[in-house]
């Protein structure tokens, strides 16, 4: 399989290094090399693009905003944001870039985010493969779910949550036996739909709990180990039938 790619930097030597790194990787094609997003979208509606190795910093406009633009397309270009600004990391995370290139970066870390790309093409254009991978997804809600953690999906266990968190346009999940949290963009009431209701309710607008791990409860709120959670108004009611399941 060769991926169709487009370099785009206003700076020239930037340009001509991912241009030559294109050219030397045996499953890329260089379809064309742009100074300017404009011209790259340009390219972009004329001719079939799977990947673009995209400078952020540019003039008119920039590398999110043309990721923005493409992300309207049904047949979307994948996006490998190449900058030298790391504090763009969260916005090329929002607009679902496959991968973040901190300039100056060598061959070998050009090379593993083209590889990525490369898998990521031959996942979707395999549809009985990625079929088998959805269901599997699908059917493992008792056991674990995927989130999408900076750029990668990431498996999660279950039985490791003991709350999730929501915050504005991510959630917070709090996993046993660690202090680390894992932090998704995401929306609360899109996981809660994913997550089996026996195992999981929605106590408050901003907290999901794992039913197996509260410690002890009251009719307005829950402990899991040292952390309190207010059941909001909203849901007491589900919660007093669940709490009068053990009364």
């Amino acid at each position: 399989m060769t991926l169709n790619c487009i370099a785009v930097d206003d700076e020239p030597l930037a340009l001509d290094q991912v241009s030559k790194f294109i050219e030397q990787t045996p499953f890329l094609n260089l379809a064309g090399k742009y100074s300017d997003a404009v011209q790259a979208l340009k390219a972009i509606h004329t001719q079939k693009i799977d990947l673009i190795f995209l400078d952020i910093q540019m003039p008119d406009l920039n590398g999110i905003q043309l990721a923005r633009v493409l992300e309207k397309g049904i047949d979307k270009p994948r996006i490998v944001f190449t900058t030298a600004y790391n504090q763009f990391a969260l916005e090329g995370y929002k607009v679902d870039a496959l991968d973040y290139l901190l300039k100056p970066f060598n061959y070998e870390e050009f090379l593993r985010a083209a590889q990525k790309a490369l898998h990521y093409t031959e996942l979707l254009r395999k549809p009985v493969t990625q079929s088998l991978v959805v269901n599997e997804i699908e059917h493992a809600d008792d056991n674990y779910l995927f989130l999408k953690v900076e750029y990668q999906l990431v498996r999660i266990a279950l039985d490791d949550i003991l709350y999730i968190e929501g915050l504005k346009d991510y959630v917070k999940l709090q996993l046993k036996n660690t202090e680390k949290t894992i932090l998704s963009l995401n929306s609360l009431k899109a996981l809660e739909e994913k997550l089996p209701p026996k195992r999981f309710m929605r106590v408050h607008r901003s907290f999901i709990v794992s039913l197996d791990k509260i410690t002890s409860m009251t009719k307005s709120s829950v402990h899991i180990g040292k952390t309190l959670i207010t059941v909001g108004d909203q849901y007491r009611d589900a919660f007093s039938k669940f709490v009068g399941k053990w009364i």
